[in-house]
């Protein structure tokens, strides 16, 4: 690792975990980032991220995306980054590696789901949810629930991007139990782990799209700036037949997004004198990102991929079916609670909110797969009893 510049969060300087622990000398000369990112690596939800929608509903190719993928990828544009930069790479790993734990089976549409399912009671948001996931449904330890993660790393989950003014109730809840002090901006290797995020999924769900024959190259290049960089590979590989430059053009795109986040991130350090991590989380607004130019070729990118492949008829299509079985899941659940696995349905609370929540719980930990079979099976019991 590089030598920590002055503003980036130093574990020695942790500002601790919720429950104090005594250093185990068995357990290795590990820091608490890096602890941090151990913990998240070897929890059972990080797991289930290879089973969860990234942006293909339960994909038949064993080449696509999924949520775990996606987050190594972000992980490596996230540790590239901060290395750069004289950034804590493990706390901006531990970050990458946690962001979408919290997210449902089947993507946003379970997250529509189960916000629908808890309008009355407070909603569902994917965000909080991860740091609920991690700090009261994951139980590793023997004494207390959750992986007692550092301040900073739940500081950063809950507002990589950028200050939470109006928490849901969940992130209210976890707030109650460690102040996050939300108001302020997050650490600069939060900040640095969202942009990694923006710019992974940017760039590889042009790869997938045009995989799955989503997307074509040619309505890629009706992009201004991506028709230029496509001209330039073209000229460097003019041998080299068309159909082989596409992860070269991938490449390239990663490449000039996360120079530009290097070089921006870096004029702002020096513009806002920015010294310290306190200085970072009083700067009144994010540091770490790309330049304004950079900004708004992404969300024309961003733009263009609603419209051709996040809205594609047939994402659309997967995206409803993927809706309808978790609202059917949560229905049942309601109904007939005892469709839960014992260990579930044994804690359920007798009083709203938190009975539904409890149900949103197990729902919201589901895998495609998991939901997909627990569908199939709920449905045909219920079918026969009506």
């Amino acid at each position: 690792m590089t030598q920590l510049q002055s503003y980036a969060s130093d574990p020695a300087g942790s500002r601790g975990r919720l429950h104090d622990e005594k250093r185990d000398v068995t357990r290795g000369p590990r820091d608490d980032f890096q602890r941090d990112r151990d913990r998240i690596i070897h929890c059972i939800s990080f797991r289930r991220l290879r089973h969860k929608t990234q942006v293909f509903v339960a994909p038949d190719g064993d080449h696509y995306r999924v949520r775990l993928t996606h987050s190594l990828e972000v992980a490596q544009i996230g540790r590239t980054l901060a290395r750069a930069l004289g950034l804590n790479e493990d706390l901006t790993e531990a970050l990458c590696l946690a962001h979408d734990i919290g997210h449902p089976p089947f993507g946003h549409a379970g997250e529509d789901a189960l916000e629908e399912a808890l309008a009355d009671h407070g909603g569902f948001d994917h965000n909080a949810q991860t740091i609920r996931t991690l700090t009261k449904l994951e139980t590793p330890y023997p004494r207390w629930n959750g992986l007692n993660l550092t301040w900073e790393m739940l500081e950063g989950l809950a507002k990589h991007n950028g200050p939470v003014n109006e928490p849901t109730w969940a992130l209210a809840e976890s707030n109650d139990a460690v102040d996050l002090d939300l108001h302020s901006w997050p650490s600069l290797e939060a900040q640095i782990a969202a942009i990694a995020d923006d710019i992974a999924y940017d760039n590889h769900d042009i790869d997938d799209g045009i995989r799955a024959g989503l997307l074509t190259l040619d309505q890629l290049l009706e992009l201004p700036f991506i028709a230029e960089r496509w001209q330039v590979i073209r000229d460097r590989f003019a041998d080299v037949s068309p159909d082989r430059l596409l992860p070269e053009l991938i490449r390239d795109q990663i490449g000039l997004m996360v120079n530009d986040v290097l070089e921006t991130t870096c004029e702002r350090l020096k513009l806002l004198a920015v010294q310290t991590p306190t200085d970072v989380r009083q700067a009144g607004r994010m540091i770490g990102g790309f330049s304004d130019e950079m900004a708004e070729k992404e969300r024309a990118l961003k733009g263009f991929m609603y419209e051709n492949l996040y809205h594609h008829p047939k994402q659309m299509a997967a995206a409803e079916e993927g809706k309808r079985m978790v609202a059917d899941l949560v229905r049942a659940y309601r109904e007939q609670p005892d469709l839960m696995p014992a260990s579930w349905a044994s804690a359920l609370p007798d009083e709203e909110p938190a009975r539904i929540r409890h149900i949103a719980d197990f729902l919201a930990g589901m895998t495609d797969r998991y939901a997909r079979n627990r569908h199939q099976e709920i449905f045909g019991e219920l079918s026969d009893q009506s």
